[in-house]
């Protein structure tokens, strides 16, 4: 279940979550000190070219990208799509320290049917290559989980207070309170709160945009306060404007998918997957397994699965689903919890840390904390909606309710059902209960 790039337990120097580490470069003895001085620098948002100590911070991409083609004749295809630029830059430049650019990258010759003195080699750096697609997705699902936790913590924090951009009121604790009444008072709305990351950042953006007189949307600008506020009443202009990619980093959406932008995972439409012309007669499915929560066991059913995790680790999700009294997508976001804080080696329990999995089974087990979940808040969160591991078949065994075990049923004898057929609806409304209670009403009068 591990990802193949996330199986080293023992590379964390910082104590920081990561999934990047086995990623760190063979530290040959005439390359460590050279490796470890650019991991610093990687680290601090510096972007480091691959081939010499030529360096820009990260704001000046661009001077970095045209240094690399014009130097060094690299060109990263798709490189707005890579999650982490310096990370990016820092695993190549360890791997072309170790072997030619040729053993990586694609070699496009300029001029080929010119004189060989006006011909040139130019190597293209893409997801094409299996190890350049690990790398990126490595990078994405890192991205992905910091951002997760970023929103957590921001849920989490009582410590916001802000005034409201458009009125004088005050608002503190959580940050849905001040998004909730500027949609409602105002009817301005930047999303739903458990769709934004990194909130104060964006305030602070669209607070500096409005002192700069700036109107949010056309982004217009204003000769003063009075003028920009009735330009964005009437106009309607009270929103931001989606087309400006400056906003796109504090929405948990541009997180979420490798190369995908928000309209175009929006877009997608599973319906053209479905070709009405597919004989499915032959079809035969394949078992799915599911994986143990704590181990690299897999099972077959769910009921094996719940055997093997009870016999094993003394860990019994019946029981919790019933004792909770948890619901479907209540059970999904428990499960998605655990893998979450197995796989960053973590006690799902107490939440204290550990340097691998092996460490953290042990603690479980012998303080006791393998049916200790901590308060519901903590877990029952929309983000753990999003599955730790995309194949998990776990998630799709689990049960809807308890009833559908037991083969309840729930008879309302004495509830009325109502058809949608209302031909007859002067009939009814004689017969109705209203109308009964009216009458009896009148005759008591």
């Amino acid at each position: 279940m591990e990802p193949k790039m996330a199986a080293a337990d023992d590379g964390r120097k910082d104590g920081q979550d990561s999934i990047l580490e086995p990623l760190c470069f063979p530290e040959q003895p005439s390359l460590v000190d050279s490796v470890t001085q650019s991991r610093r620098r990687s680290c601090s948002g510096v972007l480091l070219c691959p081939f010499c100590s030529e360096s820009t911070p990260l704001p000046q991409t661009d001077v970095l990208l045209k240094h690399l083609l014009q130097q060094h004749k690299l060109v990263i295809a798709d490189v707005k799509l890579v999650a982490d630029l310096p990370k990016y830059l820092l695993y190549w430049k360890g791997r072309f320290m170790e072997q030619p650019v040729t053993d990586f990258c694609s070699v496009i010759r300029t001029n080929s049917t010119g004189p060989a003195e006006k011909q040139e080699d130019y190597f293209l750096l893409c997801d094409v290559l299996p190890e350049d697609r690990l790398l990126r997705e490595n990078l994405q699902q890192k991205r992905l989980e910091e951002v997760l936790e970023q929103q957590q913590q921001e849920r989490d924090d009582g410590s916001f207070q802000r005034l409201c951009m458009f009125c004088s009121d005050e608002f503190a604790g959580n940050r849905s309170s001040l998004l909730n009444h500027m949609a409602r008072e105002h009817s301005f709305s930047i999303g739903l709160p458990d769709n934004i990351v990194f909130c104060d950042e964006f305030l602070d953006t669209l607070q500096g945009k409005l002192d700069n007189l700036q109107c949010l949307y056309c982004e217009k600008t204003f000769r003063d306060k009075t003028t920009l506020k009735d330009h964005m009443r009437k106009k309607a202009h009270r929103r931001i404007n989606a087309n400006n990619r400056e906003y796109d980093r504090f929405y948990v959406i541009n997180y979420l998918e490798l190369g995908k932008t928000w309209e175009e995972v929006q877009s997608e439409d599973d319906r053209e997957l479905v070709d009405e012309d597919d004989d499915w007669s032959d079809w035969q499915a394949h078992p799915v397994s599911a994986v143990c929560l704590f181990c690299d066991h897999q099972s077959e059913t769910m009921e094996q699965i719940y055997t093997h995790m009870k016999a094993a680790h003394d860990f019994d999700l019946h029981k919790l689903r019933t004792e909770l009294n948890l619901g479907f997508y209540q059970q999904v976001k428990l499960v998605n919890f655990i893998r979450r804080q197995i796989h960053q080696n973590r006690c799902y329990g107490c939440q204290e840390k550990f340097h691998c999995r092996a460490d953290v089974l042990r603690h479980v087990e012998a303080e006791g904390h393998v049916m200790k979940l901590p308060h519901v808040s903590t877990w029952d969160q929309p983000q753990y909606y999003f599955p730790t591991y995309e194949n998990d078949a776990l998630l799709c065994t689990l049960s809807d309710s308890d009833g559908d075990e037991r083969g309840e049923t729930n008879h309302d004898e004495d509830v009325p059902v109502i058809a949608e057929d209302i031909s007859n609806l002067r009939a009814l409304k004689r017969s109705s209960v209203l109308n009964q209670l009216l009458r009896n009403r009148s005759s008591c009068s």
